[in-house]
């Protein structure tokens, strides 16, 4: 049986300390919010992801959700990540690892995996992509097709 929330199951609600100040995850009953758990602050694939989001900032206002990352790091660290790149994704500290666990994407050495979900309006997770060894992410493009299977409410 898989571990964590899956598509149709509640989303686990959270509160945590971030870039733009605290965001708690049932605050947004309403809205569909992405949350892209990463593995580290300032790491390769991690600054390529969030700088790819940075370039694209008109397609990711587009995408109609409000998104979020979140890793293990302090909102000292993502705020220095967010300044030095120019990022416009909010970034969430989850230093104790208890949201990445309530979501079920911790693993041995990487920490915090790589992963997107999609929680829907009514709190529910849609959608669910965890990466195995967290090379790759999922870009704008991908954003938009997995938001494009949770249609938004009229």
């Amino acid at each position: 049986m898989a571990k964590g929330p899956q598509p149709g199951d509640p989303a686990p609600d959270f509160e945590l300390q971030g870039t733009d100040g605290p965001f708690r995850l049932s605050d947004h009953r309403g809205e569909r919010v992405v949350l892209l758990f990463y593995p580290g602050d300032e790491t390769a694939v991690c600054t390529k992801q969030f700088c790819s989001y940075r370039d694209r900032a008109h397609d990711m206002a587009q995408l109609d959700a409000t998104v979020v990352g979140i890793s293990a790091q302090s909102v000292d660290s993502h705020e220095r990540f967010r300044d030095h790149h120019g990022l416009n994704v909010p970034l969430l500290a989850d230093e104790d690892k208890q949201v990445a666990k309530s979501y079920a994407v911790t693993a041995p050495a990487i920490g915090t995996r790589r992963a997107t979900f999609v929680i829907d309006e009514d709190g529910v997770v849609r959608y669910r992509h965890v990466h195995t060894l967290s090379l790759d992410y999922q870009d704008v493009d991908d954003l938009r097709e997995a938001l494009a299977s949770v249609p938004a409410r009229a």
